[in-house]
């Protein structure tokens, strides 16, 4: 009988949803000790320049179902790649989480006054996501890593793997067209994507990432025998 595939592998579960509290922890956890505290600005004249283009927040939102696409896809690789593309986006996550605890950030927002629906989805925005937790920018670093888990993979077509780029490129400029980050944040989302990527392969971080996601998942495994035969 042939094996059915799941959309995301068995083993790739846990570490999924590790990446997903840390990433929560991060962006919203860390509010919860830096609100009342100085918050630096990092705009400058080169962010004064870029012009506000409210219509970019398509791109902005739109691109939670590119994120979903390609984890789905870095996951799917061969379990060397898929651990080391998963614990690069776990390891980038602690680094967001120590860079808003201790370098807290914020930014200068535009006043919208149009009524279009670009406009007002641009007040829902800046209404529900406040103007911290900026340095560095973690639509741009998620963004820039669905790209790393396509450009190697040999499976993924070309026109695919240039479309990503593209979906990632247009992402980082929507940050700042949106006025929801700065250059910096950008470019320090970038590098933080690559430098972790590159980290947990040379520090063998990867490795044992994964020995201790699979641990986890025989124990777990183990329980759910144990647990059918007292049934």
């Amino acid at each position: 009988m042939k094996e059915k595939r799941n959309i995301i592998p068995e083993i790739m579960r846990i570490p999924i949803l590790l990446s997903l509290a840390c990433n929560a922890l991060a962006y919203n956890g860390s509010r919860l000790l830096t609100t009342g505290r100085v918050h630096y600005n990092l705009s400058g004249r080169l962010d004064e320049r870029i012009p506000f283009v409210p219509w970019t927040v398509i791109i902005y939102l739109g691109c939670y179902v590119f994120w979903v696409v390609n984890y789905i896809i870095g996951c799917r690789q061969d379990r060397e790649k898929a651990f080391r593309f998963i614990s690069a986006d776990f390891a980038a996550k602690l680094v967001c989480l120590l860079c808003f605890l201790v370098f807290p950030t914020t930014n200068t927002r535009p006043a919208i006054e149009g009524n279009s629906v670009w406009d007002n989805l641009m007040r829902l925005v800046y209404r529900l996501d406040a103007a911290d937790n900026l340095f560095p920018s973690i639509h741009c670093l998620t963004s820039w890593l669905c790209f790393i888990a396509v450009r190697d993979n040999k499976k993924i077509p070309g026109w695919y793997k240039t479309a990503s780029l593209l979906i990632t490129v247009s992402v980082c400029i929507s940050t700042l067209t949106t006025r929801q980050h700065v250059w910096i944040d950008v470019i320090a989302g970038i590098l933080l994507a690559e430098g972790s990527y590159f980290f947990v392969q040379k520090s063998g971080f990867s490795r044992r990432y994964a020995k201790a996601v699979c641990s986890l998942e025989n124990f777990r495994k183990k329980r759910r025998r144990e647990n059918r035969i007292w049934r």
